[in-house]
């Protein structure tokens, strides 16, 4: 009888055993998602810092003259562009939609193309370049590649070669990525899952948040606790919400709507009246000569924009920064002087990002509608424009929401940021319906496929006649 009552206790213990929770292959999947978390969150903070550098050499360099740039700019642009013609093509731009692609196409050639380590180290080298250079960009979007590509690499190394695996390293990856660059963790959860999935799943959330939490040991680990705009006591009373919250979300939305169909482009078309379409086509006849001009552009705008007293050169993160706490006294022009700046250098096709850049022309957005609303707090409205032009620029209004309240660490105006967020994207979808992300990331798509179809056989030559007959 004792025997009999020991059986159903082992029996019990060994399913409790078989449990996945205690299964080998889910801890190698786990410990190999925890190293590359942190592997993400290293890199993410030397790419942090040296960019800082980066753009410290320009800043340097504009000491000895602000008509520098006229002679740099085009050249950088120019080098950038012919560099990113050939193999390194995969560079180019913000590195999100080349996520995004490689989350949707599981091809194991396409994905090393996209993701592989010398695509992600060349990455962080030109966008660092370009940073240098003083170009317009961002170095989240680029952290985003290269955590996707990290993750990506560390699994296929451990042995992780099933597509659907990969794709859940390489999500993993890409919210490791926007968490620690931003030190946010919150956001990079949500952005995996809004951004780049598209869609929500229990085992995706769970393997995204565990990449996150280690990218976040190591950023708070080496940096500590800290909010990326400082912290900000900003308060929005109620009776006070509603304008400033219909202002940003109108704003913002055609603003970030506007913006994403000029960076698109058309198809290149010579012949069409559409100014964008020949743009297009003067970028794609002739790529390197039109991002120096792209370059010399933006030059012009930068010695136009310190006549102001403002910089749109660079990431925008001090002129933002100043702008929500209240220290930066922004000139009226200076969103518009950004957003232009923001087009030229991506419109060269050169490596960097459009979220820190954004951000920066959403508070300059924000500040210029605080002086229509003399009587609300101005770092309130800032916020307000910063999460309204980013919602209308990505189309992702938790991702949004999100990140504006954890740069700022304010939770005193969840509401207002929530509502302006989805205010300015239901307004920005009408005028860009797919999101520049997915836009970017469909274009990569259709070039692969283009290139994977089968050339069409040539007709059969016609049978001479007999000249008997």
């Amino acid at each position: 009888m004792h025997g009999s009552d020991e059986r159903p206790v082992v029996t019990r213990l060994r399913n409790r055993l078989d449990h996945e929770l205690f299964a080998a292959l889910q801890w190698k999947r786990r410990l190999a998602l925890w190293g590359g978390g942190v592997l993400v969150g290293l890199a993410a903070i030397s790419f942090a810092q040296a960019s800082d550098y980066a753009f410290a050499g320009f800043r340097a360099m504009l000491k000895v003259s602000a008509w520098l740039p006229l002679v740099t700019m085009p050249a950088a642009f120019a080098l950038l562009a012919w560099l990113t013609s050939g193999p390194l093509k995969a560079t180019r731009g913000s590195g999100i939609p080349q996520v995004i692609a490689a989350l949707d196409v599981p091809d194991a050639p396409y994905r090393d193309r996209l993701l592989s380590l010398p695509v992600v180290l060349a990455k962080m080298a030109l966008t660092l370049f370009g940073l240098l250079a003083g170009a317009s960009i961002g170095r989240e979007g680029p952290t985003v590649h290269v955590g996707a590509g990290i993750m990506y690499s560390v699994g296929k190394r451990l042995g992780f070669d099933d597509p659907k695996a990969l794709s859940r390293f390489i999500l993993a990856g890409g919210g490791a990525g926007i968490a620690a660059a931003f030190n946010t963790p919150l956001a990079g959860v949500v952005f995996a899952i809004e951004e780049l999935a598209g869609t929500f799943e229990h085992r995706f959330s769970g393997i995204v948040l565990t990449a996150v939490i280690f990218a976040g040991i190591v950023s708070l680990g080496m940096l500590g606790n800290y909010a990326y705009f400082g912290r900000v006591a900003a308060d929005l009373p109620l009776d006070q919400s509603w304008l400033a919250v219909a202002l940003c979300g109108l704003c913002g939305g055609i603003g970030g709507g506007l913006f994403v169909r000029t960076i698109l482009l058309r198809e290149p078309n010579p012949a069409s009246r559409n100014p964008l379409a020949r743009v297009a086509a003067l970028r794609a006849r002739w790529p390197v000569a039109f991002a120096a001009g792209c370059g010399l552009s933006l030059a012009i705008l930068g010695v136009v924009s310190a006549r102001f007293g403002s910089g749109i050169y660079g990431t925008g993160y001090a002129e933002a920064r100043d702008l929500v706490q209240s220290t930066h006294g922004a000139a009226f022009v200076f969103g518009w002087l950004k957003l232009a700046a923001n087009i030229l250098s991506y419109w060269a096709g050169i490596p960097g990002g459009i979220f820190s850049p954004a951000l920066a022309v959403g508070a300059g957005m924000g500040n210029a509608i605080s002086s229509l609303l003399p009587h609300v707090d101005t770092a309130a409205v800032v916020l307000l424009g910063m999460g309204a032009f980013l919602a209308g620029v990505t189309e992702a209004p938790l991702t949004s929401a999100v990140i504006t309240l954890e740069l700022t660490a304010n939770q005193s105006m969840v509401i207002p940021i929530l509502a302006v967020c989805l205010l300015a994207r239901a307004i920005a979808s009408l005028i860009a319906p797919v999101p520049v992300y997915r836009a970017f990331a469909q274009r990569l798509i259709d070039e692969h496929q283009r290139a994977a179809a089968p050339a069409p056989n040539p007709k059969p030559a016609a049978p001479a006649e007999n000249e008997e007959k």
